[in-house]
Formats: C-alpha cells, sequence, structure tokens
C-alpha cells in the first residue's frame, strides 16, 4: 500500500471513528493507530473493507488477544460485496446464472473473516443495519452439508436470522466482515 493510500485510509478511519464514539467507548484512536501502522497486511483488509462499501469501524477490544476488533459498519450490506452465493461449493453447483463469486471466497481474498450470527446480534446493538438489506453469515457445517446457509437482516425493529439454500444470490444480500487488528 503506498504511503499516500495509507494515510488517506487512516484518515478516514480516524474521521469514522470520532464521529461514532458509542460504538467504541474507551477506546483511543491513537492506540488503535500504533496497532494499525504495525500491521501493513490489516491496513490493506481494512482498505479492501473500505473499497467495497463496507465502512469498517472498531467495535471493540479483545482483551484475550489484546487486538481491536474493526467490523463493516454500512447501514446496509456493502454494496460491493451483494449479489454473490455462500460459498465456493454453492458457485460451482450453480449451472446457470452464477454469480461473479461467493461471501466465502471474496472474505478469504480480502483476509476478512465473516460475521456469525452472536457477532451479527452485537453489531445490531451499535446501530440499526440492514434494514432494506441483509447478510451472509458463518453457517453450522452440519447445515452447511445439507445445502443450506444462515443470513440476518433487520426488519420490524426485530434482527432476523433465516435460511435459503447456499448457492441462492440477491441484489440486496451481501456480507459483513470483520477483522481483529
Amino acid at each position: 500500500m503506498s504511503s499516500n493510500l495509507e494515510t488517506e485510509l487512516l484518515a478516514i478511519l480516524k474521521q469514522r471513528f470520532e464521529k461514532n464514539m458509542q460504538r467504541h467507548e474507551g477506546i483511543a484512536w491513537s492506540e488503535v493507530e500504533v496497532k494499525l501502522s504495525a500491521h501493513s497486511q490489516k491496513l490493506l483488509a481494512l482498505n479492501d473493507m473500505e473499497r467495497t462499501g463496507g465502512e469498517p469501524d472498531v467495535v471493540g477490544f479483545d482483551e484475550a488477544t489484546g487486538e481491536y476488533i474493526f467490523c463493516d459498519c454500512s447501514p446496509e450490506s456493502p454494496d460491493g460485496r451483494r449479489s454473490i452465493c455462500y460459498d465456493r461449493k454453492a458457485l460451482d453447483a450453480r449451472k446457470e446464472h452464477k454469480p461473479v463469486d461467493s461471501a466465502l471466497d471474496m472474505a478469504a481474498m480480502m483476509g476478512v473473516t465473516l460475521l456469525d450470527e452472536e457477532q451479527y446480534r452485537a453489531l445490531q446493538k451499535l446501530g440499526e443495519f440492514d434494514k432494506k438489506t441483509s447478510s451472509w453469515i458463518q453457517t453450522p457445517t452440519a447445515m452447511r452439508e445439507l445445502g443450506g446457509a444462515l443470513f440476518c437482516d433487520r426488519r420490524y425493529d426485530q434482527v432476523f436470522t433465516y435460511h435459503n439454500g447456499a448457492q441462492s444470490y440477491y441484489s440486496g444480500r451481501g456480507f459483513r466482515a470483520y477483522l481483529k487488528v
């Protein structure tokens, strides 16, 4: 990552951090910035999150690992990660009208991880997300082996978890990710 791009990304992240202090009470930007500056690969991942519309922000601190937790905080599922099925197996199974990618493949390429249901629900306590879209979440292996996958959204002021065939894709469904730094 060029130094200009790094400076620009850090400025965006700092501005978002300062604008949304309710997401990370008790955390100082200066400490986050030190961690970010020491992990160039993590900056690349955050840049991919930003570039695809995720609007990543700090949502917590993992005491056990000493890492800050970044999560996609865009109001709706990131627009640069929509119209995708769940995983490679689902993508390969489609004979016609294949989406361009899958959530798990995109996340792996970006160096991030899909939220699980618990993380998704925790994010929803920090704001109201996915009121018009939905987001794939990590799916238990047993369910995936049967062909299904999970997604969540927020409707009627409630957070819902649903199932769908893993090969399905919709223009309003993408995925939210997290990254520990």
